[in-house]
C-alpha cells in the first residue's frame, strides 16, 4: 500500500471539538443533491474540502433525482455519482425505471449502483416488492462489475439471503448497524461497512462494539448528509465536513492512529469504487 503523509488529528470529547490537518479523507455517502444545500451547496462543498474531505460519493434515491445527481457532481470532479431507487420511496418507482435505470448506468458510468437495499423499520407491507426492485439491482450491478450501496434496516439478514442469489457482488452496506455475526459472512461475500454519525452518540454501545470488532480492511466512513450528524454537531444539519469528527472518534475508540485509520479507510473507498489514485483534476 502507498506510504500516505498524515499529520495527527486530536478529538477533544469533553468540548466536542477538534483539530486536524490530514491529506484527505472520503465521504462515501453523501446527499449533497438535497433540497436542504439549494441555498450554499457550494459553500458547503468548499467547506468540506477545507476540512480534507476532497471526495464526495453521491448515490441517488429516486429516478427523478438522478439528473439532480448528476448535476451536483459536476460541480467538481471529486465528486462521484452513483444511481439507484432506494427502498423508502417505494410509492414513487415504477415498473419501467429498472430499465431506464440501466441505460443510466451504461450512459453515465457510475461508480455504484445505489442507493437501493431494503427498509422494513415501520411497513412490512411491501416486503415483496422490495425484494423485487433490490434483486433487479443486483442484477443490474453484477451485469456491470459495479459495487451496490445497500440500506438495511431492520433487513439484514433478508439483504443476506437475496445476496447469496447474486454471487458475485460487492459493496458496502451503508449506517451498517447489524451484528458482528452478520458482519462476518458480510465480508465473506465481499462488502464493506459504512459508519458515520450514529456510532459517536453515547447510547450507541451495541453499534460501538460492533465498530471495534470489524476489521479496519472493510470500514469505509460516511456523513450521510444532511441526516444522521455527529454527536459534536448535534441537532445541526449534517455536512460532509464534519467527517474529521467521525474519522476520529471511530479512530480513539478502536484505539488506533487516526493515521493508520484514515489512510486505511480510504483506500478502501478508493478500492471498492475503482477510485484513481490521486485527486482528480478540475
Amino acid at each position: 500500500m502507498r506510504t500516505l503523509s498524515w499529520t495527527t488529528v486530536i478529538y477533544d470529547n469533553s468540548m466536542n471539538d477538534y483539530s486536524f490537518s490530514i491529506l484527505h479523507l472520503i465521504d462515501t455517502h453523501c446527499h449533497l443533491d438535497f433540497e436542504d444545500f439549494d441555498a450554499d451547496r457550494n459553500d458547503v462543498w468548499q467547506h468540506a474540502r477545507e476540512q480534507t474531505v476532497t471526495v464526495l460519493i453521491l448515490p441517488a434515491t429516486t429516478c427523478d433525482r438522478w439528473p439532480q445527481v448528476k448535476s451536483v457532481a459536476e460541480m467538481d470532479a471529486n465528486i462521484y455519482p452513483a444511481y439507484g431507487l432506494h427502498p423508502c420511496f417505494m410509492s414513487t418507482h415504477k415498473d419501467a425505471h429498472i430499465d431506464e435505470l440501466a441505460l443510466w448506468l451504461d450512459r453515465e458510468k457510475p461508480v455504484a449502483v445505489g442507493e437501493c437495499g431494503l427498509d422494513f423499520y415501520n411497513d412490512k407491507s411491501n416486503q415483496k416488492a422490495q425484494l423485487d426492485l433490490l434483486d433487479a439491482q443486483l442484477a443490474l450491478a453484477n451485469e456491470r462489475n459495479l459495487p451496490v450501496i445497500i440500506h438495511a434496516r431492520k433487513a439484514v439478514e433478508d439483504i443476506l439471503q437475496l445476496l447469496r442469489q447474486h454471487p458475485g457482488s460487492r459493496g458496502v452496506l451503508h449506517s451498517y448497524s447489524g451484528s458482528f455475526e452478520q458482519a462476518k459472512i458480510l465480508m465473506d461475500l465481499g462488502f464493506y461497512f459504512g459508519f458515520g454519525g450514529p456510532v459517536t452518540w453515547p447510547r450507541s454501545t451495541r453499534l460501538q462494539a460492533v465498530v471495534k470488532k470489524i476489521p479496519l480492511a472493510h470500514i469505509l466512513l460516511e456523513t450521510d448528509a444532511p441526516d444522521q450528524p455527529d454527536s459534536a454537531h448535534k441537532a445541526q444539519r449534517n455536512e460532509p465536513g464534519f467527517l474529521p469528527a467521525i474519522a476520529t472518534f471511530i479512530a480513539q475508540l478502536r484505539k488506533e492512529s487516526i493515521e493508520k485509520f484514515s489512510a486505511q479507510t480510504t483506500e478502501n473507498a478508493r478500492m471498492l469504487f475503482s477510485l484513481p489514485d490521486h485527486q482528480r483534476k478540475k
